[in-house]
């Protein structure tokens, strides 16, 4: 359903572009990492990702899931609810491991939260959480990572800028740009691996802001 709504809103806001790395492969079992910049994000993410026929569980903030009718439906497709600095925390990573291992491709946003700046421009992801490295060293599932770029031209800032950079989308159409890098075997220890996938998401990210930006150009 995520998947399905996503493909159905985000050409309203805006204009979405998909490429990949010849090298890219997105394998049944796979992690998705994104960098993760607007609440506008994960919908052009799941976009990007359904265009390429593949629709993945999402390990999303477990608030979402005390939202009647959204929490129902994220949980009966079995997404994940992540429980930050709670006791329930570690649950997230036992949901994601079994789904890895129904062959299902699980979708996270490494950095734990969004940045706390209000502009509207592209920077660099934020540094990674620890569950990535935790969940390659329990699972040795390859990670793919993803940059986006553009989402915050539709939503960020203030709670007042961001329903008015939604309600102004549709008339401004900014552009947007997912890029999907080539899977990534994290190994060494756990900072090592985190520095690993952050790194790869990097680079993914700089690919879709230089595929924005020439667009944007021509």
């Amino acid at each position: 359903m995520l998947s399905r709504i996503a493909r159905a809103l985000v050409p309203t806001v805006g204009r979405l572009t998909v490429t990949a790395d010849p090298r890219a492969a997105l394998a049944p079992g796979s992690i998705v990492v994104a960098n993760h910049t607007s609440l506008a994000d994960p919908a052009i993410v799941l976009a990007a990702l359904h265009r390429l026929g593949i629709e993945p569980v999402v390990a999303a903030t477990a608030g979402l899931w005390r939202v009647p009718w959204l929490g129902t439906a994220l949980a009966r497709e079995g997404h994940i609810p992540v429980h930050r600095g709670s006791e329930r925390a570690a649950d997230a990573l036992d949901l994601a491991a079994a789904a890895l291992g129904r062959g299902r491709i699980v979708l996270i946003y490494a950095e734990g939260g969004l940045p706390r700046r209000r502009d509207a421009g592209e920077a660099p992801p934020e540094a990674f959480r620890s569950g990535i490295a935790r969940l390659t060293h329990r699972t040795g599932a390859p990670v793919v990572p993803i940059g986006q770029a553009g989402a915050r031209r539709v939503i960020s800032g203030g709670t007042a800028k961001q329903l008015a950079g939604l309600a102004t989308a549709p008339l401004r159409r900014p552009g947007l740009h997912v890029h999907v890098g080539a899977p990534v075997v994290l190994r060494g220890d756990g900072a090592t691996r985190t520095a690993q996938a952050h790194a790869a998401v990097t680079t993914a990210w700089r690919t879709a802001v230089d595929r924005l930006t020439r667009t944007a150009a021509a």
